[in-house]
């Protein structure tokens, strides 16, 4: 308790935040594709689009942006990135309402807040470790956020899919909006100075200042193989949800709102999660924390190929969903926390901006490319192959991490 007490109100401030913008984001979930659908009468190929393409287009937006962070003041930054999203996403009911709206605009805002949303967590890293918080309460700070992502997850999707059968998808995109504006106001009232980060001698950025972030991690034994089990991992559990969904809504028979469940309630395993991850580093130490429950959480996807239809098959996504989510609850708050750890201050937003580019950008070109494998092969196919790959990646965690792990690496400054 000690440690939680001097999170201090600061952190409440930005912890309220994150809170409020993951809950507008969740009560808009599958609003864009509903808007698309319903409105515009677009097609699958054009809804595949708005999460594919405007995922991977903001990710290389967002490439040049995370130097530009690096010699910003991050709460800045922060509310900036907050601003943009909010204005971004009010020019969709804008639209609606004078009847110009266009499947054009729905894709560049896609784009636009992609961008934002890896520029903001950027910043958001690098504030919590330079100014907000001290090493030790690291863990902590992001066992919260993580908490509350999975809580937002539990209590969204229900509400935002009631606000859409009554009032339409465009409403719940007004509400997203919304929770940005919360968002940067209450992450304004955090207060304090904070001292303008040192230049570099060369004013101008250079092109090749852009790959900065990529070369720190590649360089650093631990964090490149954290990198790609990260990036793999999550890119190939998101190209199976799209032929996962077409499978139990379509062949199966399963009702949307029987889909809705069988994500949302498995998502209390991630908050359970999170409240674990703390302690279990305590007793078993980051090192033991981070290899086993990166290892367990590669176990479950490949049970979806089992998946049939009824209550049994229910069950079957509900368990496998379950497994994964709690596993991941205890693993990314401990990975979060050892990257900002091995980071040094003066790299963290370079860092943090091309770990969350390459994350974004594999998921959508892994995405896409099962899609196709989805047409070629069956669905199924596609979906055991993606489990069975990512049962090869704890690989990278075995093989390095357990080996050059250390319990709380203290990285030198670097130069810039």
């Amino acid at each position: 308790m000690r440690s939680g007490h001097r999170l201090g109100r600061r952190f409440g401030w930005l912890w309220g935040a994150y809170g409020t913008s993951a809950l507008g984001t969740w009560l808009a979930f599958g609003a864009f594709p509903l808007i698309a659908i319903q409105v515009l009468h677009a097609g699958p190929a054009e809804v595949a689009a708005l999460s594919s393409v405007g995922a991977a287009v903001g990710a290389v937006v967002a490439v040049p942006l995370g130097p530009w962070v690096e010699f910003r003041r991050k709460r800045a930054v922060l509310i900036a990135m907050d601003l943009v999203r909010f204005a971004a996403l009010l020019t969709i009911p804008a639209a609606f309402a004078l009847g110009a709206l266009s499947f054009l605009q729905l894709l560049l805002v896609s784009v636009v807040v992609a961008a934002a949303d890896i520029t903001f967590r950027a910043a958001s890293g690098a504030y919590l470790k330079g100014l907000l918080l001290p090493a030790e309460d690291l863990l902590v700070a992001n066992a919260r956020f993580e908490s509350t992502a999975w809580t937002t997850t539990i209590i969204g999707p229900p509400l935002g899919g009631a606000a859409i059968g009554l009032l339409g998808p465009v409403v719940t995109v007004v509400a997203d909006a919304v929770s940005y504006l919360l968002s940067a106001l209450g992450i304004r009232a955090t207060g304090g100075h904070e001292p303008r980060p040192e230049r570099r001698e060369a004013a101008r950025m250079r092109a090749g200042d852009l790959l900065d972030g990529w070369r720190y991690i590649l360089a650093d034994a631990t964090l490149r193989p954290l990198f790609f089990n990260t990036a793999l991992f999550n890119g190939l559990v998101m190209a199976a949800q799209p032929l996962l969904a077409v499978l139990m809504l379509g062949r199966l028979g399963f009702t949307p709102w029987q889909y809705g469940l069988a994500f949302a309630a498995p998502s209390v395993g991630g908050l359970l999660g999170s409240l674990l991850a703390r302690p279990l580093v305590t007793r078993f130490g980051q090192r033991q924390v981070l290899v086993v429950a990166g290892t367990l959480r590669a176990i479950w996807p490949v049970g979806l190929v089992f998946l049939g239809p009824g209550t049994g098959g229910l069950l079957l996504v509900m368990g496998v969903e379950l497994g994964l989510i709690f596993c991941c609850g205890v693993f990314n708050p401990v990975y979060a926390t050892y990257r900002l750890q091995r980071t040094a201050t003066d790299r963290v937003a370079r860092t943090l901006s091309a770990w969350a580019v390459t994350t974004k950008a594999s998921a959508a070109l892994l995405t896409a490319g099962w899609g196709v494998l989805g047409g070629l092969f069956g669905l199924r196919t596609a979906i055991g192959l993606a489990g069975v790959l990512v049962l090869a990646t704890p690989l990278l965690l075995l093989r390095r991490t357990a080996a050059h792990l250390s319990e709380q690496p203290e990285p030198a400054p670097s130069s810039t």
